[in-house]
Parts: C-alpha cells; structure tokens; sequence
C-alpha cells in the first residue's frame, strides 16, 4: 500500500511540473493545429532589440499561471517582428519586403495581424484571436504575468 501512494505522489508530482514552460508554435505548427483541434491563439511579436519584450520573455512567461493559462485554453506563437524568414500560412507566402529598405524591417504577416489605423508598428505587440482566427483584442504594451492574465480572461 506505502509503494502505491508512493508511485500515484510520484506521477502527480511530474504532472504539476510537467508544464514547465510555454510550447510556441510557429505558423506553420499552428495551422495544422487549427485544423486538427480548433482554439483560440494567443500571439506574441517580438524582436530582438526590444527591451520590453525580453523583460516579458523572463517574468510575464514564466509565470507558472500564465504558463498554464497559454498551455490549457490557447495555442501559444511567439515570432520575431523582424524575421525574414518565408512563412506560408493559409495558402498565402508572407515575406519581409522591408528587409532593405528600414533599420528595423517589419515582416508582412506582423503588420497584417498587429498594425493599428494611423499608428506605427511598436512592440510588444500581442493579440489574441478565437478558434475561427477572428480578432478578439490585441495589446501593444508590457504586461506583467498578472495584466497578462487579465488580458486572457477578459
């Protein structure tokens, strides 16, 4: 009996731990993942220079509430702003086109999800989408583990 409830502590115990961080996917995983399961996506844009956003990287995303937030209810993307890389999503080829033209080129597929009427593009930007790929709300600031959960319950 003493090793039965050893082994069940044991199992438990690797489930809570399980989940010890956030699984990204990039489009093309989250487009496969749409059709196999739809749910609603969380996205976040990022670069590399962008000191808000590695300040979310290392509190916001490793919050073990958040972490479990992202992993149960959404599928989680993380891509660079800047990347320019060729990403094919939903049939369509999406490119940076700004790659030699601005300091700090925006890539199509961050523009077409995350830009605002008469704004600049800014970072971070992160947006949140129902299972049908349809905008829920998006937000263009740093959020504390606690504002980011806020952001994806409301």
């Amino acid at each position: 009996m003493k090793k039965l409830l050893f082994y069940f502590l044991l199992i438990s115990a690797g489930n809570v731990f399980a989940q010890a961080e956030i699984n990204w996917l990039s489009f093309e995983e989250l487009e496969d993942s749409l059709q196999q399961n739809p749910k609603p996506t969380f996205i976040f844009f990022y670069a590399d220079w962008c000191a808000y956003c590695k300040k979310m990287e290392r509190n916001s995303f490793k919050n073990k509430a958040v972490i479990q937030q992202l992993s149960h209810d959404f599928y989680a993307v993380k891509m660079n702003a800047e990347t320019t890389d060729t990403i094919t999503f939903d049939g369509i080829k999406f490119y940076n086109e700004e790659v030699n033209e601005k300091r700090n080129p925006t890539h199509q597929l961050a523009k077409l999800l995350a830009s605002r009427k008469n704004q600049t593009f800014i970072l971070p930007a992160i947006i949140l989408l129902d299972k049908n790929f349809n905008l829920i709300k998006r937000e263009f600031s740093y959020l504390t583990s606690e504002g980011l959960l806020k952001f994806l319950r409301n």
